[in-house]
């Protein structure tokens, strides 16, 4: 069983009540339940503290067995010791899952095979942990005196020659696959052997800002008229 896990803590700095913003007519969070809950392997669990968004998220579909304790939902409060504690609940009421999917509500364009296609991919590289990524130019400096390029800039690269290996990416933070035990001895999402698990361009999208939420909407819009 692959435990899927949606964190939607009640408080945000950014944009406040930001998973139960208004977003093409849903809740954020909504939409990546909605998401996950169309991939019949998972046990979709949403992880909050928070009532309102608890109800929300049970009339989406997704399971709220528990409210998260208040020492997992402060503004300091890392992901995984969150993931920890649901693994630990979903043991006890249900059985060890095998692996976790870890989504981020934040996320909320995907393309309608992205989770499905990360499942497979994970089971079929034999990975321990998968990191949603998408590609990024190979032009980055890094600041420093003096700064430092991650080219050649004596023999400047174009991107359609790059090798896969010469290819840089970014992590999304939209979604992580990892097997159970990795979380168990590292308390990380990411552990062992790790994989690069490669999304579409607009899967790359954050909400953090009113600005990001313009950008989500159009990109989705794009989506749906394709």
């Amino acid at each position: 069983m692959t435990l899927c896990v949606i964190p939607a803590r009640g408080g945000s700095k950014g944009v406040p009540r930001k998973n139960l913003l208004d977003v093409g007519g849903k809740p954020l969070i909504v939409w990546t339940i909605e998401h996950a809950l169309a991939v019949p392997e998972l046990d979709v669990v949403v992880s909050t503290d928070d009532e309102e968004i608890a109800e929300v998220a049970r009339d989406a579909g997704a399971r709220v067995p528990w409210l998260r304790p208040d020492e997992l939902a402060q503004d300091t409060t890392p992901t995984e010791p969150v993931v920890r504690h649901a693994i630990e609940q979903v043991t006890a009421e249900r059985g060890r899952p095998d692996s976790v999917m870890l989504l981020q509500a934040t996320s909320p364009v995907r393309h309608d095979d992205t989770l499905g296609r990360a499942l497979a991919e994970f089971a079929t590289t034999g990975v321990d942990s998968m990191v949603g990524v998408v590609e990024q130019p190979p032009f980055i400096w890094q600041a420093g005196d003096p700064p430092t390029a991650a080219y050649d800039v004596a023999a400047r690269p174009r991107r359609q020659d790059l090798t896969p290996e010469a290819r840089r990416y970014r992590e999304t933070g939209s979604l992580y696959v990892t097997r159970t035990e990795v979380y168990e001895e590292h308390d990380n999402r990411l552990g062992g052997r790790v994989g690069l698990f490669v999304m579409h361009e607009d899967e790359g999208i954050d909400i953090d800002t009113e600005l990001d939420v313009a950008l989500a909407l159009r990109l989705m819009a794009a989506h749906r008229a394709v």
